[in-house]
């Protein structure tokens, strides 16, 4: 499945308080972790991250205490003792077998040593595959027999919308829009890779002027430097969002349009731009770009919350109305408030 569709199914297992325990599998640098941290952050839920391949055995069980002649087991203080939330068991197939055994009594029996879950909390774990070629062990039948297990691979869709809400650089945006296989791509040579991960952080790299090379990599990197190259002949941007650009032409080359089009979206900061942006691609662009225009903006205006207003103005332009009906999926009706 992709990230979307993990967070859609992880969002109604809280929304149905199944209390199911939930196993993640995917590659490193996906946002395993972060999906699941954004679930809780939705839901006012607490979120507990437990990476137990660094801790030992009694670090999860806690440590015996005599009490009137009984030892008893005081648990770490790092376990919920109440409310409500997601307790999180990342790289749970990269612990040793012991702790695999200590944390296959949290999850079968929510419990451990003298430890008890709250009822109000969800037990879900995260790990990386062997053909990840992440240093994992096999996870012993009873305890995965006891998991649901989800499978999320890398989507360049799903991620653009997190770079999109998250302000990535745009130019990293439109360099994977044009080469979206380099979104993850691991080199078990490298210690530098591209992963959703990396990006993210060539991202902060490249808006303070920085080498991304330490982020994602040599190679990953001289592509996207030589892609900075289309951006010299670019015509201007922000005349288009003006409504100035009526002897700018839409340039011919697939990366130099990737280019214009993330550029005309993460830069319509008002409905007014977006809509010059929409009537200079719809008289010079093809239909594809146009869409590929309109349904990035649509997702994106939704984060901003400026959707209703650009329902609203709709109204006035029926080429507006006809076009953006096809993405009512994403906004309701056309001219509706969301």
């Amino acid at each position: 499945m992709t990230p979307q569709t993990l967070s859609n199914y992880l969002r109604e297992l809280v929304r149905h308080k199944l209390m199911y325990s939930t196993m993640i599998w995917g590659p490193p640098g996906i946002g395993k972790s972060s999906i699941v941290s954004q679930i809780a952050a939705e839901h006012g839920q607490d979120f507990v991250d437990v990476r137990l391949s660094q801790l030992a055995p009694t670090d999860l069980r806690g440590l015996p205490v005599p009490d009137n002649g009984v030892s008893r087991w005081f648990p770490p203080e790092f376990l919920p003792r109440d409310g409500k939330g997601i307790l999180f068991l990342d790289e749970i197939n990269m612990a040793p077998p012991a702790m695999q055994g200590m944390a296959q009594q949290l999850i079968l029996d929510r419990r451990v040593g003298s430890y008890t879950v709250p009822p109000n909390w969800f037990i879900w774990a995260a790990g990386n595959r062997k053909e990840d070629r992440a240093a994992v062990f096999d996870m012993p039948a009873p305890l995965a027999n006891r998991f649901l297990h989800l499978v999320v691979d890398p989507d360049f869709d799903s991620f653009k919308g997190y770079a999109m809400a998250k302000d990535l650089h745009e130019q990293i945006i439109a360099f994977l829009s044009f080469r979206p296989e380099i979104l993850h791509k691991i080199d078990p040579q490298q210690p530098a890779w591209p992963s959703p991960r990396s990006w993210e952080l060539a991202s902060g790299l490249h808006k303070a002027g920085l080498d991304i090379a330490p982020a994602i990599g040599a190679s990953a990197t001289a592509e996207f430097e030589a892609y900075l190259a289309v951006y010299t002949n670019l015509p201007d941007i922000e005349q288009i969002l003006l409504g100035q650009g009526e002897k700018l032409r839409f340039t011919g080359e697939p990366s130099q349009r990737y280019a214009i089009t993330v550029g005309l979206t993460m830069r319509s900061g008002e409905v007014s731009h977006a809509m010059n942006a929409f009537r200079w691609l719809s008289d010079r662009a093809g239909a594809e770009w146009v869409q590929l225009f309109a349904a990035d903006l649509l997702r994106l205006l939704r984060q901003r919350g400026k959707v209703g207003m650009l329902a609203e103005l709709t109204k006035a332009d029926p080429q507006f109305t006809r076009f953006f009906g096809e993405f009512t999926e994403l906004i309701g009706p056309v001219g509706s408030k969301v």
